[in-house]
């Protein structure tokens, strides 16, 4: 079942981006268009309806930050959260990062229900990947985002439900924190924001022009405006005024932010030894993933001096059975490959093979900041000064 449903999110993503032809994939496409003329038009009566107050946005009372996108995956999100995690952590400020912890497993209703009617107090709280202190759940009970950011943050509390609004005030009254991170909150209207956060792929800013489904745009790309703060991701160095000029169309305020995915070391999976990328040059290797754009990750190693013999791709957030690597461990073994490759968000979602007969490493990535360094040092300072700012809650 798992292998069907994956199959068909590849195969409709393959008609979304015109990679597939013929008349069933037209057909599905004019479908497709239709469907997005409709949520577009939900997506905008929705914000009005906060907007004009009609629905209630929550406050809570505390700084709260969101980190999202326009559109959906592969814009690089997590590390641009983790580092914001990080610098308000160094910074004084006491944080905890709420997420829907996207195909996390929850524990199975019929317990929960039995812990409300035995009086447990935590029957529906949220899910505590980490208290700050500790790494509390595994990555498929969490999700493999929330994971990765609990295993690599320490004194953040990182916590999972798809009510943001109850587990903001869960965070706030069991861990006593005074800042929240909404991690991909830029569609989550339901609780005032302070601070906006919008991340652009410079390599494929709005998808192909189109709302979900026929595109990949959760919103039309005027409601940027709300943003104040945007992520340009994926940069190379190269000029990017185009882009700068096309967003200026929508936000003339927000301070624009130009970064790069910048790879720093490579960990063996299995015995946690790190190795520098220069051992990648000539490394004949198999590259192995399960994220919304394979491509780059492909691409960075050969960029790197990597000799990618042999690639494998899975729909994005897929959770690898141990058959799964092991197959392909015996390819990679049949060709004589020196290493297979991993992403740090796959790793986290791999199961332990006891002594591969070709070694599993991941590449740990983290955000470089090329244009706009001093704005975003004097943002993170005017939120940790001890008096610090008063940030207004945005009502949508």
């Amino acid at each position: 079942m798992r292998r069907w449903i994956e199959g068909l999110e590849s195969f409709a993503m393959d008609v979304i981006l015109d990679r597939r032809y013929g008349r069933r994939a037209g057909a599905l496409r004019a479908v497709l268009l239709l469907l997005s003329f409709i949520y577009r038009a939900a997506v905008q009566g929705r914000l009005a309806l906060y907007r004009n107050r009609v629905l209630k946005c929550h406050s809570h009372g505390c700084l709260v930050i969101s980190v999202g996108n326009l559109t959906v995956g592969g814009t690089g999100k997590t590390p641009v959260v983790e580092m914001l995690a990080r610098d308000l952590t160094a910074g004084g400020r006491r944080v905890a990062i709420l997420s829907r912890g996207y195909k996390s497993v929850p524990r199975p209703l019929l317990a929960r229900v039995l812990d409300a009617l035995l009086g447990r107090r935590k029957a529906f709280a949220p899910r505590i990947v980490s208290d700050g202190r500790s790494l509390l759940l595994d990555s498929r009970t969490a999700g493999d985002e929330p994971f990765m950011l609990a295993n690599n943050l320490r004194g953040v509390v990182v916590l999972v439900d798809r009510d943001r609004v109850k587990s903001g005030i869960y965070a706030i009254e069991h861990f006593g924190v005074d800042t929240l991170i909404l991690d991909d909150g830029f569609q989550y209207v339901k609780m005032r924001h302070g601070l906006e956060i919008a991340l652009i792929d410079r390599t494929s800013p709005f998808g192909n022009g189109h709302m979900l489904p026929r595109g990949t745009l959760r919103e039309p790309p005027a409601n940027l405006r709300r943003a104040t703060h945007i992520f340009l991701t994926k940069c190379d160095g190269g000029d990017n005024s185009a882009l700068v000029a096309e967003i200026r169309r929508w936000n003339t305020t927000a301070d624009i932010i130009e970064c790069t995915h910048r790879p720093k070391h490579l960990r063996n999976f299995s015995t946690g030894e790190t190795r520098a990328l220069e051992s990648l040059q000539g490394l004949r290797v198999g590259a192995l993933s399960g994220i919304a754009v394979p491509e780059s990750f492909e691409n960075a190693l050969r960029s790197l001096g990597a000799d990618v013999e042999l690639t494998r791709s899975y729909a994005d957030h897929h959770r690898y059975s141990v058959k799964e690597i092991e197959r392909f461990i015996r390819r990679c073994a049949k060709r004589n490959l020196d290493a297979i490759l991993t992403t740090e968000k796959d790793a986290v979602r791999i199961p332990r093979i006891p002594n591969p007969e070709v070694p599993i490493l991941y590449m740990r990535v983290e955000i470089e900041i090329l244009s706009g360094q001093k704005n975003w040092t004097r943002f993170v300072d005017r939120l940790v000064r001890p008096r610090g700012i008063l940030v207004p809650e945005r009502i949508y």
